[in-house]
């Protein structure tokens, strides 16, 4: 009962988590500062935002390009990335975790979109049965607006960012297909972040038979993480600087339980004491 209630709250939200070494993090520059007309490198990394719903979410990732804003480049400025093309199992990348996913040359780093291109072979697995994801065609392009603040120019003349594939945003329950009751559709929802613009959040949840779902909520937006199985950590990363309000959703009869005030600053990790959930 409590899965179908969580799918439902989770339609609504939006998430991000990944993992930064040291060498994302080295000469960090704003998108204004550098020389922005000449040839950049870019470097784009995939991440996810959880859903407790599947055990894993299949996407067909095809194509990536970026906008970029000068009159005089060909095909109205976009310009197509490296990517390995394929199926990436998304829910791999949660608790910090992310994967290297474009990289190509620039002809300059005034970036003002990205369009992500989808196939058709996509899919999920729940409770160990896999269920066909349903797109649309209008639905395999996934454009997202940048500004400056949407990515990072680090030295040497590089353009870097993250794009978190919202799984739990972008699943919709879909009983159109003949004969189906359990069917599910594709919207695709991305956002794009960097770690100067954004903070995070990361602790303990303990016991793991509590199967908790961590909720970061801030207004009207709502991030998750699932703690690890082993030691029950849990990261949430890219949230937007300010106070939250931090609900652990307990299962197996735990008692949920809510941390207020919690301060999220830009480029700083907010560290959490372990939480102990209690039946």
């Amino acid at each position: 009962m409590k899965n179908t209630i969580r799918f439902a709250v989770l339609g609504f939200m939006s998430a991000i988590l990944l993992m930064y070494s040291c060498q994302k993090d080295a000469g960090v520059a704003s998108a204004t500062s550098a020389n922005v007309n000449k040839p950049h490198a870019v470097t784009i990394y995939l991440t996810d935002h959880q859903t407790p719903i599947f055990d894993s979410v299949f996407i067909d990732l095809q194509k990536l390009e970026v906008k970029l804003e000068d009159d005089t480049l060909p095909n109205g400025g976009w310009v197509n990335l490296n990517i390995h093309a394929g199926i990436y199992n998304i829910l791999r990348y949660r608790n910090g975790l992310d994967t290297l996913f474009a990289t190509g040359t620039l002809p300059n780093a005034r970036v003002r979109k990205v369009r992500l291109t989808l196939g058709t072979q996509n899919s999920v697995m729940k409770n160990g049965q896999s269920f066909p994801l349903r797109i649309h065609d209008n639905d395999r392009e996934v454009i997202a607006n940048l500004d400056n603040s949407n990515f990072e120019i680090v030295a040497p003349d590089q353009v870097l960012f993250w794009i978190d594939f919202d799984a739990s945003r972008s699943i919709q329950v879909d009983n159109s297909g003949s004969g189906n009751n359990n069917g599910y559709r594709l919207k695709s929802h991305i956002k794009i972040f960097t770690r100067s613009n954004s903070g995070r959040i990361e602790g303990k949840v303990l016991p793991a038979a509590a199967d908790a779902l961590v909720m970061a909520i801030n207004g009207t937006d709502t991030t998750t993480a699932i703690p690890d199985d082993d030691d029950g950590e849990f990261k949430i990363v890219g949230l937007n600087a300010g106070t939250y309000r931090i609900f652990i959703d307990g299962q197996n009869n735990y008692t949920d339980t809510t941390i207020n005030n919690v301060i999220v600053r830009n480029r700083e990790d907010t560290h959490l004491p372990t939480i102990t959930l209690h039946q």
